[in-house]
């Protein structure tokens, strides 16, 4: 009963900040669309946030050590809330503005709560470690869940209500809002070890080009991410002067996603015998 307690309070937090991050993905190319942007301005406005987020993703675990991973899901909440907020300005650089703040929001997002629920789990109260995996593959189930739910919630604001693209930002303005509260009243603040930056990349760089299979790993996976960044730019464009419920359509695409995620557990399974060698 503790640790399921202990559970519900990280998802109280964790599953409402991915809620309001899948909200925002339907509808960003849609938006800076209805703006009159170009193609190509619209190209330099994914690249900020795209670019953002690698920059400070490489300073995000120390920073978060350094802050405090609840101050860092707060920090979290309140930056991403001010990013959605700038989707209301025309203005184009307040909109590059957003994208940065877009971007260091997401180096938080997938560096802040699971290290605080890491560190929760097994330093305070000494939970047992192989049970962390369960918590994480419940919050991977309940992130497809949400992920999926969220483009219908979009399609529903923006298309059905007419409240237009801009609605999905705003609607996903409380939830950050709720997020952050909860972690204020309902978690403990905890640290990690203080370690100069550059050592930690020195220390990173160093295993990458020791071993073959991780430079190959590293390298595949870029590859992979590369043509899920263009898909992420092209489909929109390309669907919607179909007239293409675009909420719905990402929607399907979570789904398909949430499959795949299936399919390949079943495949490595007991049943099946397909692990990767």
């Amino acid at each position: 009963p503790a640790f399921r307690r202990f559970q519900r309070g990280y998802y109280c937090v964790y599953l409402l900040a991915l809620a309001a991050d899948w909200l925002q993905g339907p509808y960003l190319y849609k938006l800076y669309q209805h703006y009159r942007f170009l193609e190509g301005q619209i190209a330099i406005l994914y690249v900020c946030g795209f670019a953002s987020s690698v920059l400070f993703g490489l300073v995000s675990s120390s920073l978060v050590d350094r802050l405090g991973r609840k101050k860092s899901c707060v920090l979290f909440s309140f930056t991403y809330s001010i990013c959605c907020l700038t989707k209301l300005s025309r203005d184009y650089l307040v909109l590059v503005a957003g994208r940065v703040l877009g971007g260091l929001s997401t180096a938080l997002l997938f560096s802040a709560f699971e290290a605080w629920y890491v560190h929760e789990h097994v330093e305070r109260y000494d939970f047992p470690t192989e049970w962390i995996a369960v918590t994480f593959s419940r919050a991977a189930f309940w992130n497809n869940i949400i992920a999926v739910g969220a483009g219908g919630a979009a399609d529903f604001f923006t298309e059905w209500l007419g409240l237009g693209p801009v609605a999905p930002f705003m609607v996903s303005i409380p939830l950050l809002v709720l997020s952050g509260v909860f972690a204020v009243k309902n978690w403990d603040e905890n640290y990690g070890k203080k370690r100069a930056f550059s050592k930690t990349c020195g220390d990173g760089l160093k295993c990458l080009l020791s071993d073959r299979r991780i430079l190959l790993l590293g390298t595949i996976q870029a590859l992979f991410e590369s043509v899920i960044y263009i898909f992420i730019f092209l489909w929109t464009p390309v669907l919607d002067p179909h007239g293409a419920p675009l909420g719905i359509v990402f929607s399907g695409f979570m789904a398909a996603s949430m499959l795949g995620s299936s399919l390949y557990h079943l495949a490595v399974s007991k049943r099946y015998h397909l692990q990767p060698v």
